[in-house]
C-alpha cells in the first residue's frame, strides 16, 4: 500500500484553515452586531436622550473593559514573542552572510511601501480637499469634546526633541534595554525597538555557534514562540465577543452626526488605504513573485479581519505568522525575521493617515502647505511612522508632534480623534497586509539565492 504524502498533509492542514474560516466569520459577525447594536442605540436614544447616556456609561464601565481584556491577554505574549521569534528567524538563517541579503531585501521594501502610501494620500487629499467640508458646528462640538485627550496627547509629544541621528541612536539603543522593554514611553508594551535589535544581534552571534548548541538554542526559542503561541489561541476565543463590545462602543460615542460630519474624511482615508493594500500591493505581487493576487488575498483574510478588529499589529501578529508559515508556506526564517520586525516598522496605514491627518487639520484652519513641505512631510511621515508603538491610537502622539512642526495647531488633533478608532483599523489592516506581501516577496528573493539563480532585483 502506498501513501500520497501531499495529500496527508493538505487533509492534515484542512481542519486549521476550517478553524481559521470560522473564526474570521465569527469576528466579522461580531463586527455587525456590534455596528447595528450602536447604530439602534443612538436611533434610541434621538428619542430618548437619557438612553443613549446610560449606554455610553456601561460601554465605558462594561465593554471597554471587555475589550481590554482580550486585548491585554494578547499584549502579555507580545514582548517575548517578538524576541523569540525575531532571534530565532536570524539564527535559523545559519551563515551571518546570508543576513545581509534578506535584512536589505525587507528594509528597502518597507520604507518603499511607506513612501509609496503616503504619496498616493497627499495626492487624494488634495483631490479631495476634505478640510473644506467639516461643518464648523460639527468642529466646534468635537474640539469641546475632545479637546481635553488633545491637550494631553500635544504634552506627551511636546517634549520630545526633533528627529535627528542621536534620536535614532536612542531609539534602538537606549542606555537600559530591560527599562526600555519594560518602560511606558511608548504605550502599554514598553519600547519594542530596542528589543529588535537585542533579537537580531543575539541570533547573529547564534548563527556563529557549534552546530549542536546552535540547534538548542533554536529549539528554546521555538518553544517560547509556541508557548507565546497557546496563550493566543486562549485569546482568540474572546475576540468575537470583544469585537462587538468595542465596535458597539465606537458606535454610541461617535454619534451619527460626527460620522457625517467627518464622512469625506474618513471615507478619502479608508478608500486611498485600500487602493494602496489592494492595488499597489497586488502590483507588487504580480511584479515580484508568481502568486495570484486574488489567492493570496483570500489566504490572508483572516489576519485582516483579525488586525481590522484589534486595531494592533503587535495583537495581530502571532495570527500573522501562523498564517505566513502554515497557508503562505513562508520560510521559518524569513517569517521570524520579517514579521515581528514588520509588526514595528512597517506601518504604511500609519504613515499614510498622519500624512493624511496633517494636511487636513492645515486645511481646517487654513494654513497652506507648500510642495516643499508636503515633500518634508512624506519623509517625516515615513520615519514618524517607525516609531510608532503596534497598539491602538499609537500614532496620536507623533501627529501632534508633526503638526507643531509644520506650525498648525496642535490642537487640531481634537477634531479627528473621534473617528481615529475607525481609521486605526483601516490603516493597522493595511499594516498587517503590507507585512504579509514583504513576507512572500523576501521569501522567494531568498529562495533564488539559496538555489544559486540570478535574481532580477527590485
Amino acid at each position: 500500500m502506498t501513501f500520497d504524502t501531499a495529500a496527508l498533509a493538505t487533509l492534515k492542514l484542512r481542519p486549521m484553515a476550517d478553524a481559521n474560516r470560522n473564526l474570521a466569520n465569527r469576528i466579522l459577525i461580531g463586527l455587525v452586531i456590534g455596528a447595528l447594536a450602536g447604530v439602534l442605540t443612538l436611533g434610541l436614544g434621538h428619542f430618548y436622550q437619557p438612553a443613549l447616556t446610560f449606554m455610553q456609561k456601561v460601554s465605558t464601565s462594561v465593554f471597554d473593559p471587555l475589550g481590554q481584556v482580550f486585548l491585554r491577554m494578547l499584549f502579555f505574549v507580545v514582548i517575548p514573542l517578538v524576541f523569540s521569534s525575531l532571534a530565532s528567524g536570524v539564527t535559523q538563517i545559519g551563515q551571518l552572510d546570508k543576513l545581509g541579503p534578506l535584512a536589505g531585501r525587507t528594509f528597502t521594501l518597507f520604507f518603499a511601501n511607506m513612501a509609496i502610501a503616503v504619496a498616493l494620500g497627499l495626492v487624494m487629499m488634495a483631490i479631495v480637499n476634505p478640510g473644506n467640508h467639516l461643518d464648523a458646528t460639527a468642529k466646534d462640538a468635537l474640539m469641546a469634546q475632545y479637546g481635553g485627550d488633545a491637550i494631553k496627547h500635544v504634552a506627551t509629544s511636546g517634549g520630545q526633541p526633533s528627529f535627528s541621528f542621536a534620536m535614532l541612536v536612542d531609539m534602538f539603543m537606549p542606555r537600559n534595554l530591560l527599562g526600555a522593554v519594560t518602560g511606558q514611553s511608548r504605550g502599554s508594551l514598553g519600547e519594542v525597538l530596542p528589543l529588535i535589535l537585542f533579537a537580531i544581534l543575539l541570533g547573529a552571534v547564534g548563527t556563529q555557534l557549534p552546530a549542536d548548541k546552535r540547534q538548542k538554542l533554536q529549539d528554546s526559542l521555538d518553544l517560547v514562540t509556541e508557548l507565546m503561541t497557546g496563550i493566543v489561541h486562549f485569546a482568540l476565543r474572546l475576540a468575537p465577543y470583544a469585537v462587538a463590545a468595542m465596535l458597539y462602543s465606537v458606535v454610541v460615542k461617535i454619534g451619527v452626526d460626527i460620522i457625517l460630519a467627518l464622512g469625506v474624511f474618513v471615507l478619502g482615508c479608508v478608500g486611498v488605504m485600500v487602493l494602496h493594500l489592494f492595488g499597489t500591493m497586488s502590483i507588487w505581487l504580480k511584479m515580484f513573485t508568481k502568486r495570484s493576487p486574488r489567492v493570496f488575498f483570500r489566504q490572508i483574510k483572516t489576519v485582516l479581519v483579525t488586525a481590522f478588529s484589534t486595531s494592533s499589529s503587535n495583537a495581530t501578529m502571532p495570527t500573522s505568522i501562523d498564517c505566513a508559515r502554515e497557508t503562505l508556506k513562508v520560510s521559518p526564517s524569513t517569517t521570524g525575521f520579517v514579521i515581528p520586525l514588520g509588526a514595528t516598522m512597517n506601518m504604511s496605514g500609519t504613515a499614510l493617515y498622519e500624512g493624511c491627518v496633517v494636511l487636513f487639520v492645515a486645511q481646517v484652519f487654513g494654513v497652506d502647505l507648500t510642495m516643499a513641505q508636503q515633500l518634508t512631510l512624506l519623509v517625516l511621515s515615513v520615519l514618524s511612522a517607525v516609531a510608532v508603538a503596534g497598539i491602538p491610537g499609537g500614532s496620536l502622539p507623533l501627529i501632534a508632534g508633526l503638526l507643531a512642526s509644520f506650525g498648525i495647531p496642535p490642537e487640531g488633533i481634537g477634531i479627528v480623534l473621534g473617528a481615529d478608532r475607525i481609521l486605526d483599523m483601516a490603516r493597522t489592516t493595511v499594516n498587517v497586509g503590507c507585512d504579509l506581501v514583504t513576507a512572500v516577496i523576501v521569501d522567494e528573493k531568498m529562495q533564488l539565492i539559496d538555489a544559486g539563480k540570478p535574481t532580477a532585483e527590485s
